[in-house]
C-alpha cells in the first residue's frame, strides 16, 4: 500500500488502513530524507517496485528536505463504503502538485519568506540583530 501511494501520491481507501498507513509512509520518508545506502536498502524492504523506489529518493525525499514531519494527510471522506459501511478516507502527501487544499509552509521556509518581505519594503531582517 505504501507503494500505491508513493505511485499515485494520494488513494483512497477505508480510514483504518489510512491512519496505519500514515505511520509507515512517513518513516519512509524520513529514510529518503537520510539518503544514505543503509537507508534506501531500509526502504527497499519495504517498497515493492524499483521505480517507486527510485521516486521516494530523486523527488519525494528533496521535496521534503526541510519539512520536519507531517508529510501525510489524511481526510475523512463524508460517505462510508457501500456494502460493509466502512469508513472511507483519503490519504495523500502534502506539498505535491495541483493539490486542493495548500499545507502549511515549515518555520524555516516561512522565516525566509518574511525575511524577503520585510526586505523589499527597507525593514531589517529580524534574525539580523
Amino acid at each position: 500500500m505504501v507503494t500505491s501511494l508513493i505511485k499515485h501520491e494520494r488513494i483512497v481507501t477505508t480510514l483504518p488502513k489510512a491512519k496505519e498507513l500514515r505511520r509507515v509512509a512517513d518513516k519512509i520518508i524520513q529514510y529518503a530524507k537520510n539518503g544514505s545506502l543503509h537507508s534506501r536498502r531500509k526502504a527497499d524492504e519495504i517498497v515493492r517496485e524499483k521505480p517507486m523506489l527510485t521516486k521516494l529518493f530523486e523527488v519525494l525525499g528533496p521535496r521534503y528536505q526541510d519539512r520536519e514531519g507531517g508529510y501525510t494527510r489524511v481526510l475523512k471522506l463524508s460517505q462510508n463504503r457501500k456494502g460493509d459501511n466502512a469508513p472511507m478516507a483519503v490519504i495523500e502527501y502534502v506539498d505535491r502538485p495541483g493539490e486542493v487544499r495548500a499545507a502549511r509552509p515549515p518555520p524555516k521556509r516561512v522565516l525566509e519568506t518574511l525575511d524577503d518581505t520585510l526586505a523589499s519594503v527597507g525593514i531589517k531582517s529580524i534574525r539580523a540583530e
